[in-house]
């Protein structure tokens, strides 16, 4: 584990050991979908915690104990990192704003933090959670943070005011995803309640969701389907395991299946019409399944501890695993050539 940065704004420094390093693939590995292994140090085996997100200009930011990494996917080198003015907190959730160098950074004493990649400054610190934040998602210049208490709050970045609503669950909140064309907020939490909320980011903690679905275990593994805009997809912990896909309009399970495995993250693949599920025990696979029959494509082994977090690459060709194992792995996706012969040409909702 690193130190803690000396200043205010704190930027790499070059003799820190750089925690994301380059694995031999087997040259006999079955898995052509392999393009990269990386060894990470420092990714929290914690089920409750979002610390990967890939950006529009190719980044990757990992969190790994108390600090940020920047990964260049196109180049496959380390950029630096982002690190805390503290060897007590460490990241808990990371998210890149839609567009630009933004980072947002939740800390486990209750920190959001924004952060300018490039010149590696901090912008600004917004408190008000008392608690570890486990998750963010971005609606353009609003974003929003869940807490271990329960509590959702809204940042308008724009304004010095900027904690400008309030959503409430009775459980920590491990799962935030604002829907893609923005209408709607998808909140999940460790009782096992998945919330839908109105988009407007001014609403107060008595407001009540939309809709309610409820699980058997925590809905962390959930994201919003990028080509129907009403349906989102949540994947079952450990004494679940079953993947639901709701229609978030009238709260119905639509479809499901047993994965008979904890599924600790989850993706769509617009380009190829699919989902992707990682999985922990027993098996810390990672499946594709097709969509909308829900059936299994096929099962990728390439890690050995659970594969906590997933991340899309911005043109949709590959996607990032990070594991419990200590392992990071980039995997090709079909190419959208094939996907485009298979199925014809995109058609709109």
């Amino acid at each position: 584990m690193t130190g803690p940065c000396e200043g205010p704004a704190c930027k790499a420094s070059a003799d820190r050991p750089h925690p994301i390093q380059s694995s031999p693939v087997n040259g006999d590995c079955t898995l052509p979908e392999l393009e990269i292994k990386l060894d990470i140090t420092g990714l929290r085996d914690d089920y409750y915690l979002n610390l990967l997100d890939w950006n529009s200009k190719n980044l990757v930011a990992v969190a790994l104990n108390s600090s940020t990494y920047m990964w260049n996917a196109e180049t496959h080198k380390t950029l630096g990192g982002i690190h805390l003015n503290s060897n007590t907190k460490y990241v808990s959730s990371v998210a890149w704003i839609n567009h630009g160098n933004c980072l947002a950074i939740g800390t486990s004493d209750g920190e959001v933090q924004l952060w300018d990649v490039e010149t590696k400054k901090r912008l600004r610190n917004m408190l008000g959670h008392q608690s570890v934040v486990g998750a963010l998602s971005w609606n353009n210049y609003i974003l929003s943070s869940g807490s271990h208490l329960g509590l959702i709050h809204q940042h308008d970045v724009r304004i010095a005011q900027h904690h400008v609503g309030t959503l409430r669950h009775q459980k920590s909140i491990c799962g935030l995803k604002w829907s893609p064309n923005g209408g709607r907020l998808a909140s999940g939490s460790s009782d096992g309640l998945l919330n839908i909320w109105p988009s407007d980011p001014g609403v107060m903690v008595r407001s009540q969701p939309l809709q309610t679905m409820a699980h058997p275990t925590a809905v962390k593994a959930m994201d919003w389907c990028p080509w129907q805009s009403e349906v989102v997809a949540v994947g079952g912990g450990m004494k679940d395991g079953v993947l639901r896909i709701w229609d978030t309009n009238t709260g119905s399970c639509i479809k499901s299946t047993h994965t008979n495995s904890q599924i600790c993250s989850l993706l769509w693949v617009k380009e190829t019409k699919e989902l992707i599920t990682g999985h922990g025990l027993p098996r810390n696979q990672i499946v594709r399944w097709d969509f909308p029959s829900i059936t299994k494509v096929t099962e990728l082994h390439g890690h050995k501890g659970r594969v906590l977090n997933l991340a899309l690459s911005p043109d949709g060709r590959q996607f990032f695993s990070a594991a419990a194992d200590g392992t990071a792995c980039v995997w090709r996706a079909k190419d959208n050539e094939d996907a485009y012969q298979e199925q014809g040409p995109e058609k709109s909702d």
